[in-house]
């Protein structure tokens, strides 16, 4: 997987997150998060950061854990964006193929790989670009589908929020089939 280095304008399809959430990567309301805006471009969701001083494990270098917070994030988006369905994570791989620089503008990008036969599992790749298009980390996951007769009582209130986010993307699909109609038949 190639991630451009920069999302292109025309090509990007912004992902609407949920308003108040707290997610440490995600969320609109945590004030120390990194707050990721989420983007659909064709077969992958991308997203666009500069890492500042906070994140930095040694001198202007960021810590792995943020890189893998991003890539697990991004990677999530993808499952979320293409599958439509709630799930959780069951493993992670990362190779750090270069120090992260702090104050470089970065792009993240997930790819779904493949799906199980029975369709419970899905496999996603993820990729982090520097602005010069350079690979600094890439990953990949295996993310489990949890059918919705079988979140736990203590995931209900995340339920909501999700199946809310997926009608969310339901809609905002709808619009840009609607607006790409338009356009064909001008």
């Amino acid at each position: 997987m190639r991630t451009e280095t920069r999302v292109e304008e025309k090509k990007k399809i912004k992902i609407k997150k949920p308003e108040g959430y707290f997610c440490f990567a995600c969320g609109t309301a945590n004030p120390i998060g990194l707050n990721l805006e989420f983007y659909a471009s064709s077969d992958r969701v991308l997203t666009e950061i500069t890492l500042n001083r906070y994140h930095a494990g040694w001198h202007d270098i960021a810590h792995g854990g943020i890189i893998s917070t991003i890539l697990d994030e991004v990677m999530s988006w993808t499952v979320l964006y293409f599958k439509r369905c709630f799930f959780v994570t069951r493993r992670l791989d990362i190779k750090y193929v270069k120090p992260v620089k702090t104050g470089v503008p970065l792009v993240a990008g997930g790819r779904i790989l493949a799906c199980s036969d029975n369709g419970q599992a899905v496999s996603v790749s993820g990729e982090l670009r520097d602005n010069h298009n350079a690979l600094l980390a890439k990953a990949k996951a295996e993310f489990i589908i949890i059918p919705r007769e079988d979140i736990q009582p203590g995931f209900k209130d995340s339920e909501k929020e999700i199946f809310s986010l997926i009608d969310e993307l339901e809609k905002t699909e709808e619009k840009g089939n609607r607006k790409e109609e338009r356009g064909k038949r001008k």
